[in-house]
């Protein structure tokens, strides 16, 4: 599994609001970058006991790569941090970003979802933001939940998200396009966001994620989606796609926007989309030959901003596999739509 697709970062190094950390070379986040709420750690045994009638029911599917990312997470106060009082969980803004992709002398933009992006700022200035714009008041610890925790259900029951009937959840003003996070920390808030869980308000009567999803992995009655017919579950590892998954189904260098692109909760945010660059006609080569040279892992960290230097070769296998899907897929729309248009009807075609 590529380490950049775990869906919180790692925040497991502890921090003190005291300033035993040096923070002057730390910017801080700007106010309209992150959204944030609070719960008391006493939710922590009402979300585990939510997740596990899942469990259950048998909503929780069986798939061995998606329970190796579910199986080591709980809803527990941390062992090393007995103290912990609450919980802050934390939305960062991450625009949908797309990349200028030459090949075979044309120009494909591809996107890239915001999940599966390096992010421009630290774990350590989250943190420092979280000290001085949250907790604000000194002597108190702040430690990650090194991604031990149910992020989105955490964002929901938190008050901070709202699920869509994709299963993804919302923040207003983000839509889907956010990285979440988590926190313990022992100060005592006076606010406590806790809710039960809700799913937006018009998914009741929308049905566009549904009609969008080529696999059928979004059912009507529910938001827990069928995991194993997701396309993100195949793509973010190596190994070969289902054969029973369309080609025209890929969309995006990495997992599926498929359900959010059309989507009402996201209607200005995907507008507000930012592009990344270009890759040169050698450095996509590289990367569908799986080059593991220079110009790959300049392409994949520098460009992309998929990868790290250090794994970059070892993610290159996933990506290459990926966009040669995603090219083939653009590639066959292109051809269908000549084929379809009216001239090709005219000149018997």
């Amino acid at each position: 599994m590529l380490k950049i697709l775990e869906k919180e970062q790692d925040s497991s190094d502890m921090f003190m609001v005291d300033g035993g950390h040096s923070l002057a070379h730390l910017s801080l986040l700007q106010d309209d970058a992150f959204q944030y709420r609070t719960v008391s750690v006493e939710h922590l045994q009402d979300m585990q006991d939510y997740m596990d009638a899942l469990r259950r029911k048998g909503l929780f599917s069986t798939n061995s790569v998606f329970r190796s990312y579910v199986d080591n997470k709980s809803f527990k106060v941390p062992q090393d941090f007995p103290d912990a009082k609450s919980i802050i969980v934390v939305a960062v803004y991450v625009p949908l970003a797309s990349v200028n992709v030459h090949y075979q002398n044309q120009i494909h933009k591809i996107l890239i979802p915001p999940n599966y992006r390096v992010q421009d700022f630290t774990t350590e200035q989250l943190r420092t933001t979280i000290a001085k714009k949250v907790v604000t008041q000194n002597g108190y610890r702040i430690e990650g939940s090194r991604n031990r925790l149910f992020l989105k259900h955490l964002a929901v029951r938190s008050g901070l998200a709202e699920y869509g009937r994709n299963n993804i959840c919302y923040v207003k003003g983000m839509g889907s396009m956010l990285s979440l996070y988590a926190f313990f920390t022992d100060y005592a808030f006076k606010e406590d966001h806790w809710r039960e869980v809700c799913m937006m308000e018009f998914c009741r009567s929308c049905r566009i994620c549904i009609n969008e999803c080529l696999t059928h992995a979004i059912s009507d009655g529910r938001f827990v989606i069928d995991v194993e017919r997701c396309v993100s579950l195949y793509n973010e590892i190596v190994g070969e796609i289902p054969g029973w998954i369309p080609v025209r189904a890929h969309n995006a260098l990495i997992g599926c926007l498929r359900c959010q692109l059309r989507c009402p909760a996201n209607k200005e945010v995907v507008s507000r989309a930012v592009e990344l660059g270009n890759l040169t006609e050698s450095e996509t080569s590289s990367i569908l030959e799986c080059a593991g040279n220079d110009d790959v892992v300049i392409a994949l960290c520098e460009k992309l901003k998929v990868s790290t230097p250090e794994a970059a070769r070892n993610d290159l296998p996933v990506f290459s596999r990926n966009l040669k899907m995603l090219l083939e897929a653009i590639q066959g729309h292109a051809y269908d739509k000549v084929r379809n248009s009216p001239a090709a009807s005219q000149s018997g075609h």
